[in-house]
């Protein structure tokens, strides 16, 4: 009893905080399922940007031009960095690096689904950089604004440098969808491969999703999965039109009465057989995070080593 009076006047305060828009700072009291509930977030956004460096890396090598190269190098980089800030701002809850990346290895914590396909042409890596990074921009905008001080503050570093990518991604589609006979069915390819996917990279409806109203209540989401796949909709629906591409959707169509493109149903049967490890590369992906893990098990090793020499 006396430890609910204790945490009651608490949690009114601390929901009183978030409502005026106030920062929730590592140090400050948070209830457990607030802690619980971001280091599950960021530690999935954190692996999501790891495990997202696999599907463009290892086109490095197969670039078109040393600039092409150049870009994509950078950009992988980038992914890297990313998962760097992620990570320490989920250390700031209290969990380690170390159980993080094992969960990861163990295949108990999640990533996005979205890095569960292959990339089979060049074409992929500009259809991820402008629709899969155009997407991840819509939902970390949000996150940007969100209640926890050290996640929204990584987001804003990281929504600058994916708007890049973006662009960049954007910028190649353009080009082959302008270009040869070839390279406009390379686009179309790709987009026809990775339109659905990143529908889902939303996540599902929020009567189907059993976190959304936790999230929302603490302000770490500030708007529903819903809402910022239409906003995502809305925006790269007409792009694609305008350069001739077909949106693998026969039932798109714009609503003239609410202003908005509407999308045909979305296979969420197959969304959570990927979530459960089932998809065309998860195993692939975890095979290769675990092989890169032992791998560098001499760096570890070396630097261990090295710290207690001091």
């Amino acid at each position: 009893m006396t430890q609910a009076t204790d945490i009651t006047p608490k949690l009114a305060e601390f929901e009183a905080r978030i409502g005026r828009g106030e920062k929730i700072e590592p140090g400050d009291w948070m209830p457990d399922d607030y802690r619980k509930q971001l280091i599950r977030m960021i530690s999935q956004h954190a692996h999501s940007e790891i495990v997202g460096m696999l599907p463009e890396g290892n086109y490095i090598t197969r670039a078109p031009s040393l600039r092409r190269k150049m870009v994509l190098i950078a950009k992988v980089q980038d992914e890297g960095g990313h998962g760097q800030y992620l990570y320490h701002a989920a250390e700031t809850l209290g969990i380690s690096r170390d159980e993080m990346e094992q969960a990861l290895l163990a295949g108990k914590a999640k990533y996005s689904s979205i890095f569960n396909y292959p990339t089979l042409n060049w074409a992929d890596i500009g259809m991820i950089g402008w629709l899969v990074d155009g997407a991840a921009i819509k939902n970390q905008t949000m996150l940007a604004h969100c209640s926890y001080g050290p996640y929204s503050r990584a987001m804003v570093r990281i929504c600058a440098e994916e708007t890049f990518h973006q662009r960049q991604g954007k910028e190649m589609i353009v080009k082959y969808a302008q270009g040869t006979p070839n390279q406009r069915q390379m686009a179309q390819d790709a987009l026809n491969r990775w339109w659905w996917p990143v529908l889902m990279m939303f996540g599902p409806h929020d009567s189907d999703s059993p976190n959304s109203e936790v999230l929302r209540r603490w302000g770490v989401k500030t708007q529903s999965n819903d809402t910022v796949r239409q906003l995502f909709l809305d925006e790269v629906v007409p792009e694609l039109m305008a350069i001739g591409l077909q949106i693998p959707d026969p039932q798109l169509h714009f609503d003239a009465e609410n202003k908005h493109w509407k999308h045909g149903p979305i296979d969420w049967a197959h969304f959570w057989q990927v979530v459960k490890g089932n998809g065309p590369m998860n195993k692939e992906r975890l095979a290769a995070r675990n092989q890169a893990h032992d791998n560098g098990a001499w760096v570890r090793d070396a630097v261990t080593a090295y710290a207690s020499r001091k």
